[in-house]
């Protein structure tokens, strides 16, 4: 794909989304932005020296089954999409941007990106073995060193990051759409290249051979 201004990177938390779209972004000279800036769903549920775990973000995934929290976070990534189509038009349509955008998140949901019918845009999604998943989670949360309860909200973190993945993979590839493996073993500037190759070989949105 030729002239691509829009480039969204999808896939579950964790994978290393922020890091490569950084990378991606830095390469072409475009904006980088998220989904999660457009509206926050209860986010990770451990805490950090700067930031404790909201009242109402313990209860959200310690009440919750993990077919809830999927249930949860797809409907908010429902509700969030009609912004979504709205950015990406901001930085298709001529005149209204002359800064290419590379936009990350999970609300990238692939059914609604293949749909998409914009210009100069391209799509792929970052995927992960679980053991890789499970590994970054738990050094984010400083589970070794966590209390009972502060592991039992990250093992339901966990879960549902999990399961959002294999349902996402599913999509994926019962739409014959590009994913790229992030387990490891490349650097960040090898994955952004793997993107970009990606991107550059799309036809319509989110579909070519390079991202298998």
């Amino acid at each position: 794909m030729h002239d691509v201004r829009v480039i969204l990177i999808g896939g579950t938390s964790n994978v290393g989304k922020s890091t490569v779209a950084e990378a991606v972004a830095g390469k072409l000279g475009f904006e980088c932005l998220t989904t999660d800036g457009l509206a926050r769903h209860p986010g990770r549920p451990w805490r950090t020296p700067e930031w404790e775990v909201p009242a109402h973000v313990a209860e959200h995934y310690g009440s919750l089954t993990v077919d809830q929290l999927i249930t949860s976070v797809l409907s908010h990534y429902d509700r969030l999409w009609p912004r979504i189509e709205e950015l990406i038009a901001a930085h298709t349509t001529e005149g209204r941007s002359n800064t290419g955008l590379v936009l990350e998140g999970s609300a990238l949901w692939p059914d609604r990106v293949a749909r998409l019918q914009v210009p100069y845009t391209a799509a792929v999604w970052l995927t992960a073995d679980d053991a890789v998943l499970r590994t970054r989670v738990h050094v984010a949360g400083r589970y070794e060193a966590a209390t009972y309860e502060e592991r039992h909200l990250t093992d339901k973190f966990l879960s549902r990051t999990e399961r959002y993945q294999a349902l996402m993979i599913d999509a994926i590839d019962r739409l014959g759409l590009d994913r790229i493996d992030a387990s490891g073993g490349r650097s960040i500037a090898e994955l952004a290249d793997t993107v970009l190759a990606a991107a550059n070989a799309q036809n319509t949105v989110g579909r070519s051979s390079a991202g298998r």
